[in-house]
């Protein structure tokens, strides 16, 4: 039998929870709803699931209150995942320092959605290219720029253009950033990968975001 991480649903809306949990369907073991911060708060430190789906605007608050709450009470190895209409850069940077392992908004499909609380579940984090160029940037202005064997093996360019690619940039506008041809961008853009051994541009967002290097 497949592995099916436990959930809690916290969102305002009882329309959406239903639809979540009808879309994610036994990919995930739904153990409890709830609708505002403090009914959230409670039930999440009390049935402890492995990910909590986390609006981020709630009557009483916000998905930020949440996840303090339950760190404050005692949760903290549960993981929140901001699941969320707004992709304003203000929502997401706020619910990601309050502790959040990601942040997706409803557009997603609901194979992805499923995806990303299993990867969530395991420790990764996840958003999408765009949104964690906003954590990034918002992470890079406070932080200095670790020692990393990894990022030594790219040139300045070669760094240069994984920042933007990890950022979300198409080539295109990478070129014209960085006055250079598109095709010159693909080729420093397979080294980035080679060189990092990743595979495509979401697996180097992902390894970009957790060493706050961009």
């Amino acid at each position: 039998m497949a592995y099916a991480p436990t959930v809690i649903l916290v969102d305002d809306h009882d329309m959406v929870r239903a639809g979540v949990a009808a879309q994610l369907g036994d990919r995930v073991q739904v153990l409890a709803e709830a609708g505002d911060v403090l009914e959230a708060v409670e039930v999440i430190l009390d049935r402890a699931p492995e990910v909590v789906l986390l609006d981020v605007h709630l009557p009483s608050g916000t998905g930020a209150d949440v996840i303090t709450g339950v760190r404050a009470g005692g949760g903290e190895d549960i993981r929140f995942l901001a699941l969320s209409v707004s992709d304003d850069p203000d929502d997401v940077i706020a619910v990601i320092r309050a502790g959040a392992r990601g942040y997706v908004t409803k557009s997603i499909s609901s194979d992805e959605l499923a995806d990303a609380v299993k990867r969530v579940a395991e420790g990764d984090a996840v958003f999408s290219p765009r949104l964690a160029g906003f954590v990034i940037d918002a992470f890079s202005a406070t932080l200095p720029t670790p020692e990393d064997p990894e990022l030594d093996l790219l040139s300045p360019r070669e760094q240069e253009v994984m920042r933007l690619l990890a950022r979300g940039y198409a080539y295109k506008e990478i070129a014209r950033r960085l006055t250079i041809s598109i095709k010159t961008v693909e080729t420093h853009a397979s080294n980035v990968l080679r060189k990092l051994q990743v595979s495509n541009r979401h697996e180097l967002t992902r390894w970009a975001a957790k060493r706050r290097i961009v």
